[in-house]
């Protein structure tokens, strides 16, 4: 049987096997008696070997009230149990007169949801063990097991002390993995039989309906495994005409399926004591005897005992052998996201030293991805394999944190990476952007020592299912493990869950005082414009004051002024003519910082043909005005006053700065879809005729029309594309080109923003340019 096949059968016999309710079995071990009261302690059903210890028959007992077999005191002590909570026992020692003379027995009493149960096993002895009888008999091994600080030498003193007390040939501590199956990590036995320390046991040893039963019922007595069960009399409660249930019972029958796989390991006695850790079932500690062998109800409860302090001194254990690994990623932790938080760049936050974020989590790679963009550090799958990776993390991994340590086993296409990711821990850090941190183990071949071939546990049938079968055999067998790594351990993915949190926590922090910028920018800003405004406003009195007496000492002092005073008036009425045009173009700026939009819807058609019929009209003495429109242009939303502004603006300049005999200009549009194709073909087109430099193009995400308009005129040097949209800026002296204020192109860039858009240009010294605007 293939693995994949194995797997399968495994676990469609295991499901077939916990179906079988071994919790209700309809009868107990031979060694004692069982009794199930009505809430008014009446008998409402016994096991069918009353008359071997009580010389009554069941049907002597069957609907007697609890009192014809007890004294007062103990009906009284089983009374008790009705204000129990389920499983909760009372335990006492009970004198009943039978035919044989006076018998003791230990009763065990409980309640479950239909019945109050009653267990009596006889006992030689009338007194219950004191509590310094008891103490004395345990102290010595608790303050063993409390002295020893190394893991495995706890675990086989306690292997140790639970033999001493109980003689058993073999006595293992007997752990659970991830997956259910285990192996033995401690053992103390009789010389002359095989070890099996180290070796693994499969999940179906222990399959999970006894589990759950052993995290319920902490101890289980099977005294001879080869003793025919006792049924019960009548098979089901009269009452609720259900089988009983006997989760809690100490004298509860075992599956033959357990019976038979431990008398196939030569087993005839079998004590088992449960190791519980966080309310989860941890291991057992489980004792074989080669005959049958019975130990007293106060020998069981003293190994409960310790079985209960083993379990809270592992925990202890535990916590000491990994908190060394454990403080040493806290501290690495801390400065970890100290750091990040006070970074500029998030990326080189988390990779820079690169092996910050492997170690986080002892990985061999990583890989950050922030929504295209990916990072890789270490030892990892390319670009592809990883991308490949998320996209089938996406599709298939719901959590936030998901990790494995076989990764070709669920992604059959990491096979081919499976030397630096058979390991995976994968944290999501945004649900709505493709935010992920990915960290690789690689493959790690591991040899696990098996008691015998878990393989023969799966018995075919002629349908071709598969049923669980008591394996025969319990040789080492041996396996290699293979497209598996290390396995993540628990405070490493508690630390990958304290880096997403500081993470989210240092973006909302980010964001606030983000906001809190921006607040405040936006009220300097209305400062600043209200300024400007102001000022700009105020300064042209003045100003008019210096052009018009400059003028009149111009007229009517010409004759007493020599030609140097001449020069110098000249001068000044051209600098304060000047001046007005730097002046208004800031009160112009000023006023669309504070302006209100009036959209409305805007036929671009028409307002362009107003645009060129003033244009011509202003130019009637420079010839033909060459203005190409390939297409009409789109209705749209905007201020129609403002976006006549950017139109003249452009047009004008794209005739202004062109030095051709043959001047044209192209004004024309793109919808998203062609403005992608646009742009390609434009780069290849005009890179060959035009030898045009393009410049990386802010496309915008809303499906808006990109306007251009493109001209052949003198062309803008690359590293002046930036600054043209700057206030003033001016690339040519005022004597060139019909000078200017050099505020057209700050005032365009102001416009289009203020509709949410955005402007860029491409272009190439001598051949021309083309601007690109967007009105969102």
């Amino acid at each position: 049987m293939s693995q994949p096949e194995y797997t399968t059968a495994q676990a469609n016999a295991l499901t077939n096997h916990d179906r079988k309710p071994i919790h209700i079995p309809g009868s107990i071990q031979p060694h004692g008696i069982l009794l199930a009261l009505s809430n008014q302690l009446e008998i409402l059903q016994v096991s069918n070997n009353t008359q071997v210890y009580l010389c009554k028959s069941p049907e002597d007992l069957l609907s007697q009230p609890l009192s014809y077999l007890l004294e007062p005191q103990p009906v009284e002590i089983v009374k008790q149990c009705l204000v129990k909570k389920v499983g909760s026992a009372n335990i006492f020692k009970v004198l009943i007169n039978t035919l044989y003379g006076e018998i003791y027995f230990d009763a065990i009493a409980h309640r479950t949801e239909e019945a109050v149960i009653l267990e009596l096993e006889p006992t030689d002895s009338e007194f219950e063990m004191s509590f310094l009888n008891f103490h004395s008999f345990a102290s010595e091994a608790i303050a063993k097991m409390q002295k020893t600080s190394n893991l495995g030498e706890f675990l086989h003193l306690v292997a140790e002390e639970v033999q001493k007390i109980i003689g058993f040939d073999r006595v293992m501590v007997y752990q659970f993995d991830e997956s259910e199956a285990g192996s033995v990590v401690a053992e103390v036995k009789r010389e002359d039989l095989s070890p099996y320390l180290g070796l693994h046991y499969p999940a179906t040893d222990i399959p999970a309906q006894a589990r759950e039963l052993y995290t319920r019922c902490f101890l289980r007595f099977l005294p001879d495994l080869t003793a025919e069960p006792v049924k019960l009399v009548p098979t089901e409660n009269p009452t609720t005409h259900q089988h009983l249930d006997l989760s809690y019972c100490l004298l509860r029958s075992f599956d033959w399926c357990c019976t038979e796989y431990h008398q196939n390991m030569g087993v005839k006695a079998l004590l088992v004591i449960s190791i519980i850790q966080e309310q989860k079932l941890w291991g057992l500690i489980s004792c074989h005897h080669q005959t049958p062998k019975y130990i007293s109800y106060e020998v069981r409860k003293m190994c409960e005992f310790l079985g209960q302090i083993a379990s809270s001194e592992l925990a202890h254990k535990i916590s000491n052998s990994e908190w060394d690994y454990k403080v040493k990623l806290k501290s690495l932790q801390s400065e970890f996201l100290e750091s990040i938080s006070q970074a500029d760049n998030f990326i080189d936050a988390l990779i820079k030293p690169e092996i910050r974020l492997l170690d986080l989590v002892s990985a061999s790679g990583a890989a950050v991805c922030l929504d295209n963009e990916i990072t890789l550090v270490g030892t990892t799958p390319n670009i592809d394999e990883v991308r490949a990776l998320i996209e089938w993390a996406n599709t298939q991994v719901s959590d936030n944190l998901f990790a494995t340590d076989s990764l070709p086993k669920l992604y059959q296409e990491a096979l081919v990476f499976k030397d630096t990711a058979s390991g995976l821990l994968l944290l999501r850090i945004s649900k709505i952007r493709r935010y992920y941190i990915l960290w690789f183990r690689p493959e790690v071949l591991q040899t696990v020592h098996w008691a015998g071939n878990p393989q023969e546990s799966m018995q075919a049938q002629a349908d071709g299912s598969y049923t669980l079968s008591p394996r025969k055999s319990f040789e080492q067998w041996q396996e290699t493990v293979r497209l598996t790594s290390l396995p993540w351990k628990p405070c490493e993915l508690d630390s990958a869950i304290a880096l997403n949190n500081a993470i989210v926590g240092i973006v909302l922090s980010k964001a606030d005082e983000l906001a809190k910028i921006n607040l405040e920018l936006e009220r300097s800003n209305q400062e600043l414009a209200s300024f400007a405004y102001a000022a700009s406003h105020d300064l042209k009195e003045p100003l008019r004051g210096i052009y018009n007496f400059s003028t009149v000492l111009l007229e009517d002092y010409a004759q007493v002024l020599d030609d140097d005073g001449m020069e110098c008036l000249q001068t000044v009425v051209s600098l304060s003519v000047r001046m007005e045009t730097l002046i208004n173009a800031l009160l112009r700026l000023s006023q669309l910082g504070q302006a209100q939009l009036r959209l409305q819807a805007t036929d671009l058609n028409e307002l362009l043909n107003q645009v060129i019929d003033i244009f011509r009209a202003s130019r009637q003495d420079s010839g033909l005005v060459d203005i190409r429109i390939p297409r009409p242009l789109p209705t749209v939303l905007c201020d129609r006053v403002l976006v006549n502004e950017v139109f003249s603006n452009l047009l004008g300049n794209a005739f202004k700065y062109n030095d051709k005999t043959e001047q044209w200009v192209e004004i024309g549009y793109f919808s998203q879809e062609e403005a992608e194709g646009q742009r390609g073909r434009g780069a290849e087109e005009q890179g060959e005729t035009r030898g045009i430099t393009h410049t990386q193009c802010p496309m915008p995400h809303a499906p808006c029309p990109i306007f251009y308009i493109r001209d052949n005129g003198i062309g803008i040097p690359q590293h002046h594309l930036e600054t043209i949209f700057r206030l003033f800026k001016r690339l040519h002296s005022q004597q060139k080109y019909g000078g200017g204020a050099g505020a057209g192109l700050a005032i365009v860039k102001k416009i289009v923003e203020l509709h949410n858009g955005h402007i860029w240009v491409e272009s190439t010294v001598g051949v021309g340019s083309i601007f690109y605007f967007t009105l969102e």
